[in-house]
């Protein structure tokens, strides 16, 4: 797909991560940078809203990528990046917005994203379509939480 037609289509556009995917190293880790200043953003919400944005995000994440998926013909295409961003957001629920947790947090879900964990690599070779992409980034996200948490209680 060329770039250009990334920029040009909507649903492209935000499944790219507003074009953060298109890094042409590690668009996983740039998609998820991408996604710290939305968080930001976010924690002005009050909680209900927080999780009302994710619950949205993740909802429209489905469309996005499999959408995507299906008009580039390739199952979860590197570029595709929403799902980062949601797996991050996931990841800071309930966590300071404090430069150390975003950093900890941005970390922890890198780590699980890639290292694919059980059952998260499970759900990556078998789980397919928009809801495929979007669940090992959710469960990557809910790994990291786990462990965000844990730390926080710890400190």
């Amino acid at each position: 797909m060329q770039r250009l037609a990334i920029w040009r289509n909507p649903v492209h556009f935000l499944a790219f991560g507003f074009g953060s995917g298109l890094a042409p190293k590690a668009p996983g880790t740039f998609g998820t940078l991408a996604a710290v200043p939305l968080y930001l953003l976010m924690t002005l919400l009050p909680l209900p809203g927080y999780v009302l944005v994710l619950v949205l995000a993740a909802g429209l994440g489905i469309y996005l990528c499999g959408r995507t998926a299906r008009d580039l013909g390739v199952h979860d295409h590197p570029g595709i990046v929403w799902d980062e961003f949601v797996g991050f957001w996931i990841t800071m629920l309930l966590v300071p917005a404090h430069w150390y947790w975003i950093l900890a947090g941005f970390v922890l879900f890198r780590l699980f994203d890639i290292w694919k964990p059980w059952p998260i690599r499970l759900v990556d070779r078998q789980v397919h379509g928009g809801f495929g992409i979007m669940l090992d980034d959710v469960l990557a996200g809910v790994y990291a939480w786990l462990v965000l948490q844990l730390l926080l209680y710890l400190v």
